[in-house]
């Protein structure tokens, strides 16, 4: 049986492109300790204060590193230049290569499906080191507003936690492919981008 991998799914973490990562960042959000709350606010309240956090620094281009850790998790700081939309998220860390090689085929402008195909091409290739056990990935989205450093929460925002399971099948996991109420379904099955979807309710 095809060992199970568990790759990140390319919509859940967008990356800047190449022509906003050259964009200063207003100086709302320019702040490195703001980002960096921001960043891992997601997160459980055990895996945030060891948690790496990659952001936006004036002057340069694409993420930097804000606050090293060597923590389970890697978070990306919100992309200054996508405002109104607030987007934050934290995935383990063994998902790193597979999230790096996203952002290189961004910086050379391959977006969208062809980006996808390539980099799922590569994890079932082998080119890209993935993890071999679950990795989980925490998300918050809003389209209304922004982190609030002073309560530490977005109003509004949309919470999302997934873990990835890529090709398994309903047959591997027991799990519907369609949402079903309370219950956690299965997303993408079959595929390198297999994973599992949980209602922030659960």
């Amino acid at each position: 049986m095809r060992s199970i991998l568990f790759p990140l799914l390319l919509l859940a973490v967008p990356a800047a492109s190449a022509s906003a990562q050259t964009a200063p960042a207003p100086a709302s959000t320019a702040n490195a300790d703001y980002q960096v709350a921001a960043a891992i606010s997601p997160l459980p309240q055990e895996f945030r204060a060891t948690a790496q956090v990659l952001g936006y620094r004036a002057g340069t281009s694409g993420l930097v590193e804000l606050r090293s850790g060597k923590g389970p998790f890697i978070c990306l700081a919100d992309d200054p230049n996508e405002q109104p939309r607030f987007h934050v998220a934290c995935y383990h860390r063994t998902m790193e290569p597979f999230m790096l090689r996203g952002r290189e085929l961004r910086a050379k402008g391959v977006t969208g499906a062809p980006m996808d195909s390539v980099r799922s091409a590569e994890a079932v290739a082998g080119k890209i080191k993935m993890p071999t056990a679950p990795a989980s990935l925490y998300s918050q989205t809003s389209t209304t507003s922004a982190f609030d450093l002073a309560t530490g929460a977005t109003a509004g925002a949309r919470a999302l936690f997934v873990v990835y399971v890529p090709f398994a099948t309903p047959e591997t996991t027991g799990l519907v492919t369609r949402p079903a109420g309370n219950q956690p379904w299965l997303m993408n099955p079959g595929t390198p981008k297999a994973h599992i979807m949980f209602t922030p309710t659960m």
